[in-house]
């Protein structure tokens, strides 16, 4: 139920468009994007067995030509994606929750800009954990409630998505 909430909210960023997955787990999030017109999709999760079923379900899919794995800590990969100097339209972040990895993610995309202008970002995240209005230059323009799950949309600049 919140995949689907969270892609039709999405819907008319998705196509084309670069996508980063962090803390991935089976990939999900970034194999739905895929799934529904995104270009790419890098998938993050520190975890190597998530990896390995990152891949697998992408080899399923038909998706793998259009994705990269990597099994590295998300902050390693956000440095990695600046070293780089990649940019992604989407980045979607599912971290485990009431652990403070979201907000600590927001921080490192914001000091590593590594989004597209324009771009925006999607945190899942329980209910309870208490994310910021403004981080650095992103702003919520979208926050809803899915029982416990809570999604969180920020956006660098004043439009909406």
């Amino acid at each position: 139920m919140v995949k689907e909430a969270l892609f039709s909210i999405i819907a008319p960023k998705v196509g084309d468009s670069k996508v980063l997955d962090l803390f991935a787990g089976s990939g999900g999030l970034g194999i739905e994007a895929l799934s529904r017109g995104a270009a790419w999709a890098v998938f993050i999760d520190r975890n190597p067995r998530c990896c390995s079923i990152i891949k697998e379900n992408l080899a399923h899919t038909k998706l793998l030509d259009f994705a990269e794995v990597y099994a590295i800590d998300y902050s390693d990969a956000i440095r990695k994606m600046r070293r780089e100097q990649r940019k992604f339209d989407i980045i979607i972040m599912d971290p485990p929750y009431n652990k403070n990895f979201a907000q600590e993610a927001l921080k490192l995309l914001t000091n590593n800009d590594i989004m597209k202008d324009d771009g925006i970002i999607i945190a899942e995240h329980s209910a309870s954990d208490d994310l910021p209005e403004t981080c650095g230059r992103f702003r919520v323009i979208v926050r809803r409630g899915y029982g416990d799950t809570m999604i969180t949309i920020y956006k660098d600049g004043k439009d909406g998505l």
